[in-house]
């Protein structure tokens, strides 16, 4: 059986303020050697991921300003794969304009699979990550399912969001049917998650075949899925931008989880027993260091 081809989405134009002054508008973190090891927090997601498949196609979403950071941080990546928004609409036209960028590339008779994922967190166990990784993309692969992935908690943490999963005590590398997203909870409640198990750390990345997300995208986001309907004849065209820059401000500005996630029936969580940060703030960024700041 022909292995389906992986197109991993590196969602790359936020600004990291809680980060401020280290990272700014103008150079926010991801294109940043916060742990100063020699390589970005981009170029270490771009690394990581080409672990979990060195074949893969790889796609940067970004805005125009950051561009530049792409080309000259992971030239490995082509310049038709660097998505550049007019605007920033949130995730849910973020992952639309890459999907149905995908589908255009695509040949008739292929579903490939895709992973997205934010491009500045910090994941030093890059084997076991490719191996959750892998599962996910296997369960996404042969059936209409949404794939979360969720980080295993070593501690009653308030910062990040949370999954909870229809199994309370997960198996390694298993899948399991997502009962609700819960925002970040107050510290009683993380206790609370903590005790009861079942509830995994919101890592913010996905796992999905094209035709799960681009129906999951018209079922609930009908308007951006029409908008990218618009858009998609002259994809790869000199009227791409100009049509972009029309199109793309229309769409509604909501995340992906508020536009899909929260509706679906599909979603699904792996979870990922392995050290996991989002580097959100100092006090993330001080546990790794050992820097005060």
């Amino acid at each position: 059986m022909k292995k389906s081809k992986t197109h991993i989405v590196i969602m790359a134009g936020g600004i990291g303020s809680r980060l401020y002054p280290l990272s700014t508008p103008e150079k926010p973190k991801q294109f940043l050697d916060l742990l100063e090891c020699g390589e970005t927090l981009i170029q270490m997601t771009y690394n990581r991921f080409k672990v979990v498949d060195p074949d893969a196609e790889f796609w940067v979403v970004t805005s125009e300003t950051y561009a530049h950071y792409i080309t000259e941080q992971l030239p490995e990546i082509p310049c038709s794969h660097i998505l550049c928004e007019p605007e920033p609409r949130s995730t849910a036209p973020c992952i639309a304009y890459a999907s149905w960028k995908i589908a255009a590339e695509t040949p008739e008779g292929e579903k490939p699979c895709i992973i997205v994922t934010p491009s500045d967190a910090y994941v030093p166990d890059c084997e076991e990550f490719a191996l959750t990784m892998r599962s996910g993309l296997a369960f996404a692969a042969d059936r209409h399912a949404i794939v979360c992935v969720g980080i295993a908690p070593d501690r009653p943490e308030t910062n990040y969001g949370y999954i909870h999963s229809s199994v309370t005590d997960e198996k390694k590398n298993s899948v399991s049917k997502v009962v609700s997203f819960k925002e970040k909870p107050d510290s009683a409640t993380a206790e609370r998650y903590l005790r009861e198990g079942g509830y995994l750390w919101n890592a913010g990345i996905f796992i999905w075949s094209l035709d799960t997300i681009t129906s999951e995208l018209r079922k609930h986001a009908g308007h951006t899925a029409e908008l990218m309907d618009e858009l998609a004849p002259v994809f790869f065209s000199e009227s791409e931008n100009k049509a972009l820059s029309r199109l793309f401000p229309q769409c509604e500005k909501i995340s992906i989880d508020y536009a899909v996630m929260e509706k679906s029936d599909s979603v699904f969580v792996i979870p990922g027993d392995w050290t996991w940060s989002d580097l959100g703030g100092f006090e993330a960024l001080s546990k790794i260091t050992g820097k005060k700041y």
